[in-house]
This record gives C-alpha cells, sequence and structure tokens, in this order.
C-alpha cells in the first residue's frame, strides 16, 4: 500500500514539473511546455493538449516529419492599477513537439474546449 502511495505521489510530482517545465530553448520571452495526452487505436491518434485561457487564434498546429508542434501563446492578464502578489500559471510563449507513432497523418479534427485542445489523427 505504501508503495502505491509513494508511486502516485511521484507521479504527481513529475505532472507538476512537466506543466511548470521550462523550454531548453532561448527565445524571445518566457517560454513553457503544456502537459498532452495521447491516445492511440488501430485508425486514430488523438492528442489532447491543456491549454487554459489560450485564444484559438493564438495556436498553430503542425503535423510533419513524425510530429505534432503546437505553438501558441497565453497572455498574461493585466488589471488596470493591479499590483501581481502572486504568478502560479504559465504564460506567454509556448511550445510543445509531440512524437508520433510511426505512420503518415494527418489532422481530422480540431477542436479546443474547456481549455483543451483535442486533436484527432487520421493514419492515411
Amino acid at each position: 500500500m505504501w508503495e502505491q502511495a509513494f508511486d502516485m505521489l511521484e507521479q504527481a510530482d513529475r505532472l507538476h514539473r512537466q506543466f511548470f517545465q521550462l523550454s531548453r530553448e532561448r527565445t524571445a520571452g518566457p517560454s513553457w511546455e503544456p502537459p498532452v495526452d495521447v491516445l492511440e487505436s488501430p485508425h486514430h491518434v488523438v492528442v489532447v493538449v491543456a491549454l487554459p485561457g489560450v485564444a484559438p487564434d493564438q495556436l498553430q498546429v503542425v503535423a510533419a516529419n513524425g510530429a505534432l508542434s503546437v505553438v501558441g501563446e497565453r497572455p498574461m492578464p493585466m488589471a488596470a492599477g493591479a499590483a501581481l502578489k502572486r504568478l502560479e500559471i504559465p504564460y506567454g510563449r509556448f511550445e510543445r513537439r509531440i512524437e508520433l507513432p510511426p505512420g503518415h497523418y494527418e489532422i481530422e479534427q480540431r477542436d479546443l474546449e474547456h481549455g483543451c485542445l483535442r486533436l484527432i489523427l487520421r493514419r492515411l
């Protein structure tokens, strides 16, 4: 039982670090990587990217060379006269590159709902 509890704590810690991981590449501003889920079936790959607060027009999605790239920006909300007291949510430019299972794909469906980008890739 304790081993399971420690495994779950370790997994939660890994997810937390992944969500707030800064990109290793130098860019013109802050950069972070959103967490993703990847599900595979015989004919499709479904990718879900957690992007709360990101507008659809702030996203660029490209499937090429065996990978899927999701690039965009989450602007920092600014309230006139407000002082920053805590900043835990990552803002600024983000980029996430997801290696795809072997094969050729095209983006069949793209939805941004409830803060998650859901992509359905069809195997060609």
